[in-house]
């Protein structure tokens, strides 16, 4: 089943997790004016990119600064209503890279996790809007403030960076999607 996210694309249900993630994100959209903005002390939207190589056997991975382990890249939309948008200017402020094309403008996945806090900001949840783009690989890339380290990382090897399933579920669902998409 294909459902359309407000201001976000459409998304492929595959499982139970895939429909409660994407009601309870079509909720907040709906019954929070200030979804996308991280004045929302509960939760908020935000939006991230699953950034393959050419070759689609590596991902971007960023070990970030705030939490200390390697995940995609991407960011709070800052009351922009336009996740996609958002996780492409993400992918550029972060990596550093001049070209992230969009595999799709269709959601990979959608993932509610918690936040701790941090520095005053109480613990919250991210309403993650997740999305795949395409960059090469042999482009020189930039470390940001908000990273550790930058890497290309086997998508085989993905579980040696973070084997926490709310990462690996975007590689389980990559291949899937690039047929979709094709």
């Amino acid at each position: 089943m294909i459902i359309n996210v407000p201001y976000s694309g459409n998304y492929q249900i595959n499982d139970q997790r895939d429909q409660d993630m994407a009601e309870r994100t079509c909720r907040l959209i709906n019954d929070e004016a200030l979804a996308f903005s991280k004045k929302l002390l509960s939760g908020h939207i935000t939006a991230s990119v699953f950034l393959i190589n050419a070759t689609r056997d590596k991902v971007l991975l960023t070990h970030h600064a705030k939490l200390g382990k390697w995940l995609q890249l991407g960011g709070h939309c800052d009351g922009i209503k336009d996740p996609f948008f958002n996780a492409h200017k993400e992918a550029y402020e972060e990596s550093g890279l001049s070209r992230i094309d969009p595999l799709s403008n269709e959601i990979l996945d959608i993932d509610i996790h918690p936040i701790p806090e941090h520095k005053g900001v109480p613990a919250h949840f991210h309403y993650d809007i997740r999305y795949v783009f395409e960059a090469d690989e042999n482009e020189p890339l930039n470390i940001s403030s908000e990273s550790n380290d930058l890497k290309w990382v086997p998508l085989s090897q993905l579980e040696n960076y973070n084997d926490d399933q709310r990462l690996l579920v975007m590689r389980d669902k990559l291949s899937g999607f690039i047929a979709r998409s094709s």
